[in-house]
């Protein structure tokens, strides 16, 4: 019986460790969409304690803590930081076939070096071992990303972020490129219109862009749109519960938007008309640039009222939607490709049931002259496990070119989240050398190794066109 998380970890045969060891495993990382906070890598950051590192603002550990009976003040409470760890300790082992037990113990061993497991027993141990380490320079936060060989980095952030901690990188000399994503979801947020007029008054003032009309707003975000990608920006993200393909006038997008400076109530239809605007806006100047856009869809936000209400977005109480994807997609890609404006795109999906609809509507959209211009992205959040990592491929096999897939990204907040890559990497192997051993593929490894190669590193780089 082979030991836990050896050398041989989700690598079921001795083509799939060749395919691993001697394609997969030394390639750069290309981290091409991350919630990393930039001002913690431009600080170059030395964490206090494992805890700070580990637990802080990790909602997927949050929900397991809580799922075995944590209760909150443990979780994102005033409890000491060691008394937090302990209670995750108590959990860990009761996350067993969760994701978290692989990843938790990954990282354990490739920052660390500690290969004991993870329980109430060696906490102490782990916690005092750990916390001690992390006082070195080598597990700063630039140490860290160097330490994983992260060649790029892109942040996501917020149109009206001054980005100067992506400025001091640059200057610095930080041997691992960092950009910033421009992520505009805050501007399109008609959910609730005094927080909306807050965020373009923000925008009036950083822009000196007197902002009262639709064009004014225009205006204003194009000229972020710009300073981004002045700042090396190659990306723009968008989070959405589904893409907003409404038809409109001119006309109509004046009236709504005046509504929304004069704090008058904007109905449902006239809400998914002004995002369809803005969204379809933004997009085309994606492609003037010529980035990629990103699409996050299918996520349902904030069901927990009460504990939204007291701990606020992202801790831990969004789940997968159900909604209706495919002719809001095909509608939205289709009005930007008929205006000769549609960029170089990559759709994630949250409900594993759209996984061949998303692959099959892209591949509608692909032009011939990129390659692997529509991408369906690697999965994501929920489904970013072997299960949900296997299913994705799968069906981008089936649908599309996974040799033209452009790899895994993080999409994480956690400086300790890069072997999610190996994870990731590790499967791709295994999947590919099992259809060579059942004589499915051909027993080309050298063929094969490369569509690995590209697949862990060089499509990415070819793709998005950093610069270097």
């Amino acid at each position: 019986m082979q030991s836990f998380l050896n050398e041989n970890f989700l690598l079921t045969n001795d083509t799939a460790r060749k395919l691993y060891y001697d394609y997969a495993a030394h390639q750069p990382i290309i981290d091409y969409h991350c919630h990393l906070p930039p001002d913690e890598i431009a600080q170059n950051k030395v964490f206090s304690n494992l805890t700070d590192v580990w637990l802080k603002g990790d909602h997927y550990k949050w929900r397991a803590m809580r799922t075995n009976g944590v209760t909150e003040d443990y979780v994102t409470g005033k409890r000491g930081d060691y008394e937090k760890f302990e209670k995750w300790a108590a959990t860990i082992p009761y996350t067993l076939r969760n994701p978290l037990y692989h990843w938790s113990h990954l990282e354990l061993q490739r920052y660390f070096g500690i290969s004991e497991i993870l329980s109430p027993a060696t906490a102490k141990g782990i916690y005092d071992e750990c916390t001690a380490m992390l006082q070195q320079p080598e597990f700063s936060t630039r140490s860290l990303i160097t330490r994983m060989n992260v060649e790029v980095i892109c942040t996501t952030d917020d149109p009206i972020d001054s980005l100067e901690h992506h400025k001091k990188l640059s200057d610095d000399g930080f041997t691992t490129k960092v950009y910033p994503t421009f992520r505009p979801d805050e501007a399109m947020n008609t959910g609730n219109l005094v927080t909306l007029n807050t965020y373009i008054n923000k925008l009036e003032a950083i822009t000196n862009i007197d902002i009262s009309t639709y064009s004014d707003y225009l205006t204003a975000l194009k000229t972020r749109h710009d300073y981004f990608a002045a700042h090396g920006c190659k990306l723009s993200d968008h989070g959405l519960e589904h893409l907003y393909a409404d038809d409109y006038t001119d006309e109509d997008i004046e009236d709504i938007f005046d509504k929304i400076r004069t704090g008058k109530p904007v109905s449902p239809h006239e809400a998914d008309q002004f995002r369809s605007a803005l969204l379809f806006e933004v997009a085309r100047w994606n492609h003037e640039k010529g980035w990629a856009q990103q699409f996050h869809i299918g996520a349902i936000r904030n069901l927990n009222s009460k504990s939204m209400e007291t701990l606020g977005p992202n801790t831990g109480w969004d789940a997968i939607g159900d909604f209706s994807h495919a002719r809001s997609l095909a509608r939205f890609l289709d009005k930007l490709n008929s205006a000769n404006a549609l960029a170089k795109t990559i759709v994630y999906n949250l409900n594993p049931a759209d996984n061949e609809m998303i692959a099959a509507v892209l591949g509608c959209f692909n032009d011939g002259e990129i390659l692997g211009k529509m991408q369906f992205g690697s999965a994501w959040w929920f489904l970013d496990q072997k299960d949900g990592i296997t299913r994705q491929l799968n069906s981008l096999s089936n649908i599309g070119l996974i040799s033209r897939m452009v790899g895994m990204l993080t999409d994480s907040r956690s400086f300790l989240s890069y072997p999610r890559h190996e994870y990731f990497r590790r499967i791709l192997c295994n999947l590919f050398a099992e259809d060579i051993e059942n004589g499915e593929l051909p027993a080309d490894i050298e063929w094969t190794g490369q569509i690995i190669n590209d697949i862990c590193y060089h499509n990415a780089r070819n793709y998005f066109n950093f610069a270097y």
